[in-house]
């Protein structure tokens, strides 16, 4: 059967609205999905201290960002599961809902919050630290101009090496790959958020005893926040709540020590100015 063009067009544009009241309707129904089976499933990356990794004695997941997921699913009266992602999925598992959110080292950009949703209020702010051999003679992110540089896939920090410092950059699978990368002399230096490199060359001094933070500034400090699929607005408001009362009462600002979170000046500010209202 033929139609005649505005009858294609009219079939067109009514099945992109279905198609968007379909994603509209599956987002929002997220909070309810979560009540109902009475489990809240967050993707967490396991790359390392203080944020998240495994335990060698005990074999269970620790860090700073798997002590916000449990607390928010006890806010939300339910039970906590995790799911592993890594830089290069964590997004698609989100938008195919495999996990509820993601609390998974990705700061705001402009760019993710085309695609996804986020909790406004964040739960760190941070920025990257390069580190690299202490002879590599590199004393500013500008004298990047040119090397190798290795990132985890998908990093905020890609754009401005590449745009501001000229860097070549190198994108890994994950945090891990990326260092040893790094030590394998496959770039002069590795970008990740400070946080994880400050406690790497604390925890392992001997592995990493050529090694230092090049620069004693970071790069593109931005917000870490929560990760939701575009709509979820029922999930984002309670979430919100949520992460204020964290805030509020000091147990972000108790995580981030117990975790030995290397800089907690933004979580005290919050804690200060959310306590007090």
């Amino acid at each position: 059967m033929q139609f005649a063009q505005p009858t294609r067009l009219a079939l067109g544009l009514g099945f992109a609205l279905l198609l968007l009241i379909s994603t509209q309707a599956f987002a929002d129904a997220t909070l309810d999905r979560v009540k109902g089976r009475g489990a809240l499933t967050v993707g967490v990356i396991l790359s390392g201290a203080p944020f998240g990794y495994i335990d060698p004695k005990t074999q269970s997941q620790k860090g700073y960002n798997l002590d916000i997921a449990q607390a928010l699913a006890d806010k939300l009266g339910v039970k906590l599961e995790t799911v592993t992602v890594t830089p290069p999925n964590r997004v698609q598992f989100l938008q195919q809902g495999k996990v509820d959110i993601l609390i998974a080292n990705m700061q705001y950009t402009e760019e993710r919050a085309k695609i996804l949703d986020w909790v406004p209020t964040p739960y760190d702010r941070s920025g990257g630290a390069a580190i690299g051999r202490k002879d590599s003679g590199l004393k500013d992110w500008a004298d990047l101009k040119g090397k190798p540089v290795c990132v985890s896939q998908g990093s905020n920090f890609t754009q401005p090496l590449i745009e501001q410092y000229g860097a070549q950059v190198k994108a890994l699978p994950s945090q891990p790959e990326s260092v040893l990368a790094l030590q394998g002399g496959n770039c002069v230096a590795a970008v990740h958020v400070s946080a994880t490199l400050g406690l790497l060359l604390q925890d392992r001094p001997d592995e990493w005893k050529d090694y230092t933070i090049l620069f004693p500034t970071e790069l593109v400090p931005s917000d870490s926040v929560i990760w939701l699929r575009k709509g979820d607005k029922d999930t984002q408001q309670a979430l919100d709540k949520a992460v204020k009362d964290l805030h509020a009462s000091g147990k972000l600002l108790e995580f981030a020590k117990a975790n030995r979170l290397l800089n907690t000046t933004y979580l005290e500010e919050q804690h200060k100015t959310l306590s007090a209202k």
